[in-house]
């Protein structure tokens, strides 16, 4: 019996690799709920506990740990961060090359 399995090289996005839109986006959305998840688990909340703290409804909160952050804008997931004692900075800075689109990027401080 054959293996007929195709092997396709990731680009380093599963997003983009799937062909969602946006791809660059979710990953941001992907690392902030992360980010969420890990900060919950480092203080024994429960979903109900830290939707309390965030200010969203339970459900809403399960679906978003579950993955379904399509809809959710990285604005409101940072806010949950806020929500939960995080001080956020983002800065902006120009590209050095001319006529290359700019890249969007998120780092966290210890």
């Amino acid at each position: 019996m054959k293996n007929n399995t195709e092997i396709i090289l990731s680009c380093g996005n599963v997003f983009a690799d799937i062909g969602l839109p946006n791809p660059e986006e979710q990953i941001i959305k992907s690392q902030i709920i992360i980010k969420i998840k890990e900060e919950m688990e480092l203080r024994g909340l429960t979903q109900k506990e830290a939707a309390e703290i965030i200010g969203i409804p339970q459900p809403r909160l399960s679906k978003i740990l579950r993955g379904q952050f399509l809809n959710v804008s990285e604005s409101k997931l940072l806010h949950c961060l806020n929500k939960l004692g995080f001080d956020i900075q983002i800065k902006i800075a120009k590209k050095s090359k001319k006529n290359i689109i700019g890249h969007t990027s998120l780092a966290f401080s210890r």
